[in-house]
């Protein structure tokens, strides 16, 4: 039987790079409703890092199943589902009555929404549809839109909040989130058309996962990813309130984290190219010790707007440099019929982290006044993640034939 026509490499990567801009761009901004929401509504900061640890969590558990539907039924169908949950859960944030409906909808619905919208959904378009030998710079530039996403919307997102309130600035980005439904379109892929069976496959969804949880390196993998997630999303929710504790303007903040983004651009289209090129394990290792020396040298060095901008690029560089190394070594090893399902393992145990790192990050605030047990973990799980990444077999797996299933 013919296999079904492949969709344009243009068009999966401008749809596709659109789509995680929109997502990921929108989902960047969140650190700066922190004192707008908590002072508004009179909550501590582990209410609001708790919803939002719930948000990571619920994308990294969602995930999973959206990238099983994703594998059987296209990512024409999760996106569109994921865009509607995005628009209804900022909504939800900016109306919620208590920080129960906050946690429902800043957490669990626009965690839903970002399961369905971002790279293990896109990623899965991108493996199937373009050539292996391009795959991990295609990986790349879409990562690099997430970046530029962040680049392009953090700034928007601080401008709202200023000029038109908190609450109001959430219900723009509503509306705006929809844009993903008409993006959804050009990643429609022929094979899950209509109704069509799609690409047969040699495994189930059980052979698929048992083979790679019993596999020594989608296990290091997922550690390593862990510790991305913990990260990230500690720096990403509480750097602009660490900045205004410290006494500098809020607009540092919001400058600091559009530039993280711009560097990533660079940064994560960047480590795609060498992952054509070079080992990804040693390029993951490299990013996770890099991570660790660049957050053990902003705490040493004395803090000034200069200093947290140097940070910001550093880190920026390295931001999501570890999305494209990190799923295509797992396309590589295990084939790309179950890649939005096996990138949603992963993701979820970076996920894990990302729930961990906010979670901590407002909770030891809250018991000490003082963010620095959170920041000197992550210098130390940056270390563990280098050291993990390294053993990683990259080699496709060795399977037994087997005949092929729906």
């Amino acid at each position: 039987m013919n296999s079904p026509a492949r969709l344009s490499m243009t068009q999966v990567l401008a749809c596709g790079a659109l789509i995680v801009t929109l997502s990921m761009g929108i989902r960047h901004g969140f650190g700066l409703w922190l004192q707008p929401v908590t002072q508004a509504r009179g909550w501590d900061r582990q209410t609001f890092a708790f919803a939002i640890a719930i948000q990571n969590l619920a994308w990294g558990f969602i995930g999973i199943f959206a990238g099983i539907l994703a594998d059987r039924f296209g990512a024409f169908r999760v996106l569109i589902a994921g865009s509607v949950l995005y628009a209804l859960g900022l909504a939800g944030m900016a109306l919620s009555p208590d920080a129960f409906v906050f946690t429902l909808t800043a957490g669990v619905l626009i965690g839903a929404a970002q399961a369905g919208t971002t790279y293990a959904v896109v990623y899965g378009v991108i493996g199937r549809q373009i050539d292996p030998a391009r795959r991990s710079w295609a990986m790349g530039v879409a990562a690099a839109a997430g970046s530029f996403g962040q680049f392009l919307m953090v700034p928007v997102e601080g401008f709202l909040i200023s000029g038109i309130g908190w609450q109001q600035a959430l219900l723009v980005l509503a509306v705006v989130v929809l844009l993903i439904v008409p993006l959804a379109a050009g990643l429609r892929e022929p094979g899950f058309a209509g109704g069509a069976v799609p690409p047969r496959r040699e495994q189930s969804v059980g052979q698929a996962l048992g083979e790679a949880f019993k596999y020594p390196s989608f296990q290091l993998l997922m550690a390593g990813y862990f510790v991305c997630g913990f990260q990230v999303v500690f720096i990403g929710v509480h750097m602009p309130s660490y900045l205004k504790d410290k006494g500098l303007s809020p607009q540092v903040a919001s400058y600091a984290l559009a530039l993280i983004g711009l560097c990533n651009v660079f940064g994560t289209y960047m480590a795609g190219t060498l992952g054509q090129k070079l080992a990804k394990r040693k390029i993951l290792a490299a990013i996770y010790l890099g991570r660790s020396i660049a957050i053990a040298l902003f705490l040493w060095a004395p803090l000034s707007p200069l200093s947290v901008y140097v940070f910001a690029a550093v880190m920026g560089v390295l931001w999501l440099s570890t999305v494209p190394p990190t799923n295509a070594t797992i396309a590589q090893i295990f084939g790309v019929a179950h890649l939005s399902m096996l990138g949603g393992f992963v993701f979820f145990s970076h996920q894990i982290g990302s729930f961990m790192g906010v979670w901590l990050g407002g909770l030891l605030y809250d018991q000490t006044g003082s963010y620095d047990i959170v920041w000197y973990l992550s210098i130390a799980l940056g270390l563990f993640a280098a050291i993990v990444n390294l053993p990683v077999r990259e080699a496709p797996i060795a399977r037994a034939p087997a005949p092929q299933i729906a």
